[in-house]
């Protein structure tokens, strides 16, 4: 597939130019390429790398009602992401090679997007049990207990100490979860810095999920400086929201935790930007399910709020949607240039347009972004070179 006429941008900054992907890797970028295969003329559109998820649910297996892998793939596709990190919390607990596996192999099957799933900390969220982890196979290389934090600190050591061992990532939901009836906010404090100490003691690689708060992200760049192997997420609805009452895990914080939040993304301090796609029916948000839809409008908002309102460079942007997270999860992903995937999403920076939920791709509907105006509007998706989405 050739792709012309496009504003090229990634990391590396912008440019005008063509796109060659041949047997889905970038073959080639400059301008007035050709090539025999199709053409995709993009009419003066951005091309950006295809975002890359680093915290996702999918539901799978135990909770398709919610979504399943055919419609967070469609959902992930409409949103521009061809890759996404599913969560452990699933019915069954996803703690055996051969689950995640199962969840891989099919959306593979599928072909919309490809998926890492990942392993859970402790053996069916028991709190306890960290043996299972010794004998991961090779290719799953990411442990998460999202939902929950681990509460014992002694199983959190022996967890990172295998991991620093088989070169594990470990995910880390700070929470301590005896503190959250408490104070929530303290809860992810306290457990952000005991996460951060062991994994300096153990020299595993740590991922913080979903950072939510002016002291947690203190605290980990504080880490980051003194050689803690420490990466980072910030979500969307933690940069839009402040002192609302959307119901999401970790909450919706104050108007301060967001401005040092996008102070730490202008810095290029944060490396991802993880979606926390929490889908759920009505019922059961009604009864209190934290957690909301995020695939089909993470661009938008963040280009929204971000680039447009916050003046951060595109390039930033697309680091932590694409580059940052593509380097967390290991892949050849997230830029435009040579030798990469051939995965990109053409958007429409320039026309506003209105959230609708009943257009959602995905079985859940559950977004406060309902009604909502905003600018960076997915237009095509490709992945390896193949459309997934299009709607041009």
């Amino acid at each position: 597939m050739l792709i012309r006429n496009a504003m090229l941008t990634d990391a590396l900054g912008v440019r005008e130019g063509d796109v060659l992907i041949e047997n889905g890797t970038i073959t080639a970028v400059g301008k007035n390429l050709t090539a025999d295969g199709p053409v995709l003329d993009a009419g003066g559109l951005v091309l950006l790398p295809a975002f890359v998820d680093t915290h996702c649910h999918f539901r799978t297996p135990g909770f398709e009602y919610k979504e399943d892998i055919a419609s967070g793939s469609r959902a992930a596709a409409r949103g521009g992401y061809t890759f996404v990190n599913c969560m452990a919390n699933t019915k069954p607990v996803c703690s055996s090679a051969a689950i995640a596996q199962s969840v891989m192999d099919e959306a593979k099957r599928i072909g919309l997007c490809d998926v890492n799933q990942c392993i859970s900390i402790t053996k069916d969220f028991d709190g306890k049990t960290v043996s299972h982890l010794t004998i991961l196979p090779p290719n799953l290389r990411f442990i998460s207990e999202d939902g929950k934090g681990v509460r014992d600190s002694k199983v959190m050591y022996e967890a990172m100490t295998i991991a620093a061992k088989k070169g594990l990532t470990v995910m880390s939901h700070a929470e301590d979860m005896d503190l959250s009836p408490i104070d929530y906010r303290l809860a992810e404090n306290l457990e952000t810095v005991r996460n951060l100490y062991i994994a300096g003691a153990t020299g595993a690689k740590l991922h913080m999920c979903h950072v939510s708060t002016k002291e947690a992200m203190e605290e980990i760049l504080r880490a980051k400086d003194r050689g803690v192997r420490v990466t980072s997420e910030v979500t969307p609805h933690h940069i839009w929201f402040y002192d609302n009452g959307f119901r999401v895990n970790p909450p919706i914080r104050e108007k301060a935790d967001v401005e040092y939040l996008i102070e730490a993304m202008a810095a290029g301090r944060v490396e991802a930007i993880g979606t926390d796609h929490a889908p759920h029916s009505p019922e059961d948000k009604a009864k209190g399910a934290p957690g909301m839809v995020g695939l089909e409008t993470a661009f938008s908002v963040c280009y929204t709020k971000l680039c447009r309102q916050c003046g951060l460079p595109l390039e930033t942007l697309s680091r932590m949607m694409s580059k940052g997270p593509a380097e967390i999860l290991g892949l050849n992903k997230g830029l435009l240039a040579e030798g990469y995937d051939g995965d990109v999403v053409l958007v429409d920076l320039e026309t506003p347009y209105v959230v609708n939920k009943d257009e959602f791709a995905g079985k859940s509907h559950n977004t406060p972004y309902d009604g909502l105006t905003l600018y960076g509007k997915v237009k095509t998706t490709v992945k390896a070179g193949v459309i997934t989405y299009n709607e041009r």
